[in-house]
């Protein structure tokens, strides 16, 4: 039986890559050194399965910052605008990524969405009339020939066009632009093999979700036509099962079909109740490519003989469910972590290991007597021993949770009207989304503090000196809610779960999120229970410091666990619900601590959220429950913030609603305010901040561009519920576009509150 990855994290070991991408853009290295080293790197990836026997290894699954945008470049599937650049194809790929800005020309970036159900975010492509397909073959080509070079075949990986279309920013029928993108496919695979490729997976996790029967005969159209160029394609799926397409697919004559038996495990019943396709060779994703707990051999090889009852065992290949880029490099760089709690997870390098061991353990006759097998599952029957990380008091509570504690007591309406009195905010009230830069200063000082070189007076000190350093910046700029910056956090989840029991954290799990930016997941390893104030004396000093109302700055549960590796013993919702009652213990701390707005980011509401419809309603109420839950005791008068972004929220509006926050922050800028019309259709009734700028490019708005911004809110949302803001945190950004892009949307927001005055 043999082994496959469907795909390898790119950032590197130890984050090289991203460290290469930012000493690029900051002019510190050349493009020859980029190039390079990059090049090091996928050979060190390509070594490394090979060291762990995975027989199928993929190229082109490498990315300088996103393969949905490199599958862009490869069909020159972009605007005109960046064509007419003029630079080399590299220097287009990072303008597409960050946006363009010169004397002359202001371009925006590429919008950004999430990768279906995941914390990952991909780039979206623009395609129009005017776009002209173009095949670019330098990367998929040259990557191939690397890995040859060294020994290692690779299996080309490219994101298919029912895929690639379906995802992108479409205008009209994308069937239209399927006439001019399938010939560029089938030249793609003729060329690949011409060059001695055998195998090509090509990715259509698109299939996981709801298709209508049109996309599933434009899907058996697409690849009669593909399988004719006579090279061996891996169809490959993810995230999900396959049920609106599972015949259509078997109908075809694939090499091989990939199917995720972690997250898809009705792909199973599909076998057992449909059959297979005797030629084709399945691709069995029984390896979590998305969670970091050390697989359960027993429940792996209970799917596999459910499945050999209908597939020979030689037409099985063991691999992952998902490209591993979703989970860290390897636990070999996690020093201080204890071993009870290291021999429970499994990062990626461990999984291949895993994938190694059951290839092993399979070749044995009585497979429970591999000293492998019996290993593991003694391993997994000791996590539930580890007694400090399970609280009977926290179980009992959630046990006792009545309806009336998910709701306020007074409605919105009421609650509105005792705020505006309150407040006493102008039209238009200007603020930020919670987090200001964070310097390599401010870096510097919070390392030196961990690794014990400064004093807790000292690091103490320098904080405060910093938040009182962004109080007067924002009181200088005009901000009408300020924030205290958040300069003691090191990442808005993280932070929390330090503060909170159940929690264990890495030093070097580091996870791609978009671009070069990475996330170091805590992980849920038991209970949540808070003991302590988390940011109640933070909060209460910056509101010292100003006569202006000061935002509290709070995780929303759902984030918090959406954005933690979460254990797999209980249900989501018991999870989400223990973390919202530590939030409900903070909120009203905060709120006897005279901390009168509280903002609760539930930025990853919709980030695990079942990917086909008929199966969200219960996601979505209890995750609305656990948001509720962690406010519903707070007085009338005490505002009740929340920020959402990247997230696709038409859909899901209702849900929006039921949250029943008293002020909802958005982003909207990288859309193009599109989420507007979703509000105005809606009816929406509470006050909203569309992001009317996107924080994740260096370009810095003009005041014109802001006032145009806002001017086209005010023509589709009533004026008195609109707030001005950036559409995310600040962290990211250097300070001199961040002030700059701050005067000029408050400069702008006072000229359009003028033009309301006079008239």
């Amino acid at each position: 039986m043999k082994t496959n990855i469907i795909g390898y994290p790119r950032i590197g070991e130890k984050r090289e890559l991203k460290k290469l991408i930012e000493n690029y853009f900051k002019n510190d290295i050349s493009k020859e050194i980029l190039l390079e080293e990059s090049k090091s790197l996928r050979i060190a990836h390509w070594n490394s399965q090979k060291e762990n026997g995975i027989d199928y290894i993929s190229s082109n699954d490498f990315s300088f910052y996103d393969t949905f945008l490199d599958t862009a470049i490869l069909f020159g599937a972009y605007s005109k605008e960046y064509k007419e650049l003029e630079l080399d194809l590299l220097d287009t790929y990072f303008a597409l990524a960050k946006g363009f800005q010169s004397n002359e020309k202001s371009i925006k970036a590429l919008p950004m969405k999430k990768w279906f159900n995941t914390n990952y975010h991909y780039l979206v492509p623009e395609i129009n009339e005017e776009t002209i397909f173009e095949l670019n073959l330098d990367k998929i080509t040259s990557e191939f020939i690397e890995a040859k070079n060294i020994g290692i075949i690779t299996k080309p990986v490219i994101i298919g066009p029912l895929t690639f279309l379906k995802l992108s920013n479409i205008k009209g029928d994308y069937k239209d632009y399927l006439k001019k993108l399938l010939p560029l496919y089938e030249e793609l695979l003729t060329k690949l093999k011409d060059i001695g490729v055998e195998f090509v997976q090509i990715d259509e996790p698109i299939l996981v979700t709801d298709l209508k029967e049109e996309d599933v005969r434009t899907f058996k159209n697409i690849y009669s036509k593909l399988l004719g160029t006579n090279i061996k394609l891996i169809l490959q799926t993810y995230f999900g099962h396959i049920e609106d397409a599972y015949n259509e697919v078997l109908s075809l004559d694939f090499y091989g079909l990939g199917l995720d038996l972690v997250e898809g495990v009705k792909n199973i019943e599909f076998v057992e109740k449909y059959g297979w396709n005797d030629n084709t060779i399945f691709f069995a994703g029984v390896i979590s490519g998305k969670n970091i707990w050390k697989s359960n051999y027993a429940e792996v090889l209970g799917k596999l003989n459910r499945v050999k009852k209908i597939i020979s065992e030689d037409k099985i290949v063991l691999g992952t469910s998902c490209s591993l880029l979703h989970v860290p490099y390897s636990l070999e760089n996690e020093i201080k972590l204890e071993e009870k709690f290291k021999e429970q997870l499994a990062f990626a390098k461990e999984k291949l290991i895993e994938l190694k061991e059951l290839k092993e353990i399979l070749e044995v006759n009585n497979v429970q007597s591999s000293s492998l097998y019996v290993k593991n599952i003694g391993v997994i029957r000791k996590k539930i021993e580890i007694e400090d990380f399970y609280f009977k008091d926290i179980n009992d509570k959630i046990s006792k949770l009545k309806e009336e504690d998910f709701e306020r007591k007074e409605s919105f309406k009421e609650r509105i009207k005792i705020q505006n009195e309150k407040f006493n905010l102008p039209i238009l009230p200007t603020t930020t989304i919670g987090s200001f830069p964070q310097t390599n200063e401010i870096r510097r000082i919070r390392s030196q503090y961990k690794k014990g070189i400064i004093s807790e007076t000292e690091y103490e000190s320098f904080i405060k000196k910093k938040m009182e350093e962004v109080i007067q910046l924002q009181e200088n700029i005009g901000l009408d809610v300020l924030v205290h910056g958040e300069f003691e956090r090191n990442d808005m989840v993280e932070y929390f779960g330090e503060h909170l029991k159940g929690f264990l954290f890495t030093e070097n799990g580091w996870v791609q999120s978009y671009g070069h930016r990475c996330v170091k997941p805590p992980i849920i390893f038991g209970d949540v229970k808070r003991e302590s104030s988390i940011t109640v004396k933070w909060s209460t000093f910056a509101n010292s410091k100003t006569k202006k109302y000061m935002k509290g700055m709070l995780t929303g549960p759902i984030t918090i666990q959406n954005w933690s590796f979460v254990r797999e013993d209980i249900s989501l919702k018991e999870i989400a619900y223990q973390i919202a009652l530590a939030i409900a213990e903070e909120v009203e701390e905060l709120e006897r601590n005279n901390i009168e707005i509280i903002q609760i980011d539930e930025a990853a509401l919709r980030e695990k959220i079942p990917l086909r419809v008929s199966e969200r309603k219960d996601y979505l109420d209890w995750a609305v429950k656990a948001f509720r839950l962690t406010n519903s005791k707070v007085k009338a008068s005490t505002q009740i913030h929340t920020h959402m972004c990247y997230s696709e929220f038409k859909d899901i509006i209702e849900s929006i609603k039921e949250l029943d926050a008293d002020v909802i922050t958005i982003e909207s800028a990288k859309s193009d305010l599109e989420m507007l019309d979703v509000l105005k259709c809606s009816c929406y009734d509470k006050e909203v901040g569309p992001g009317i700028y996107d924080i994740h490019s260096h370009r810095v708005p003009s005041v014109e561009e802001f006032k145009n911004n806002i001017l086209s809110i005010i023509n589709k949302l009533p004026d008195n519920n609109i707030w001005i803001n950036p559409d995310c945190g600040l962290k990211t950004r250097g300070e001199y576009e961040t002030i700059l892009s701050l005067k000029n949307m408050v400069t702008a927001t006072k000229e359009i509150r003028e033009k309301f005055i006079k008239a």
